[in-house]
């Protein structure tokens, strides 16, 4: 989470913050809460010659930390408030009402109540969204085309987060046509993981795919670890999970996703209401492809698919 204070509010906020010993998780960095992403959000506010006090949070997969950290912001009289994901925005949207909320990476704002719809909003929510339908097709097609063997597919997911579903139908829509078989691997916790990808290695012609959210995000060192010692070839929704040692992530272009949400803070500070813009959709996708992983696992990446990927790490 980045917020932002303006003006004297803005600096006592600060002040308070470097204050508080409460032992709760901060980010040290922007490195820390995603690097060149908030980097980016930062960027695209000082382009638009705005002085701003921006703070960050992570609650790092843990939700009681998260709930601490959206009633914590909650409670200063911030001008906008800056969310990444469904599950922190849901908790800021109860832990700050009146707060105008700006958020990325939400699968689906309407059917989770986050806004009225997309084209209006209603209430202090918007943003843009990080999914469409047909990705789950094309994760399926790309693990397809870099182990044609792969006939069973485990969609790791975190159950607590009920955008999840949609996104494990979208998958499954789009298996039968390349013949593969979907299963459902829900897991909550380091144990959870480490179980569901153990249990499913132990059949042949398997792969993953490992579906975005704050928990895989946490723990995608121990997900990314466990990928490749059972020589699973897996794909991911997000590029920091192939720079980490995955196979390869489809998805939103993050940095373009936070400049472009840079735009609505900036006109929500100049007085607009976030019931007026409308919730953008994804436009900028970006494939990773990991060769060094890929030669480790024993997979020959097509020429085809290197030709089309945004980025191959050799």
């Amino acid at each position: 989470m980045a917020a932002r204070g303006a003006g004297a509010a803005g600096r006592a906020h600060e002040a308070h913050r470097r204050a508080d010993g409460h032992g709760r998780q901060r980010c040290r960095s922007e490195e820390n809460c995603g690097g060149i992403h908030t980097g980016s959000l930062r960027a695209g506010l000082e382009r638009r010659g705005e002085h701003q006090y921006i703070d960050y949070r992570w609650a790092a997969g843990d939700p009681a930390r998260l709930q601490d950290h959206a009633a914590e912001l909650g409670r200063f009289g911030l001008d906008a408030i800056f969310v990444q994901g469904t599950p922190a925005t849901t908790a800021l949207r109860r832990a700050a009402p009146a707060t105008p909320l700006v958020f990325v990476n939400v699968t689906d704002p309407i059917t989770t109540g986050l806004v009225s719809s997309l084209a209006h909003p209603g209430g202090n929510i918007t943003g843009f969204t990080n999914y469409e339908f047909s990705m789950g097709g094309k994760w399926l097609e790309i693990l397809k085309e870099m182990s044609p063997g792969v006939s069973r597919v485990a969609v790791i997911f975190n159950p607590d987060n009920p955008v999840m579903p949609q996104n494990v139908r979208s998958i499954e829509a789009a298996a039968p046509i390349l013949g593969i078989q979907v299963l459902a691997r829900p897991a909550r916790n380091a144990q959870e993981f480490e179980q569901a990808i153990t249990g499913f290695a132990s059949e042949l012609n398997g792969g993953m795919l490992v579906l975005l959210d704050f928990l895989t995000l946490a723990h995608r060192e121990l997900i990314i670890g466990l990928a490749t010692r059972h020589q699973l070839p897996t794909g991911y929704g997000l590029r920091v999970f192939a720079t980490s040692g995955g196979l390869f992530s489809y998805g939103v272009d993050p940095v373009d996703l936070f400049r472009r949400a840079a735009t609505y803070v900036d006109r929500i500070l100049k007085g607009a209401k976030p019931a007026d813009l409308p919730v953008q959709q994804p436009n900028k996708f970006e494939l990773v492809i990991n060769l060094k992983t890929a030669k480790a696992l024993g997979f020959e990446v097509p020429p085809t698919l290197l030709a089309i990927a945004d980025e191959v790490i050799e």
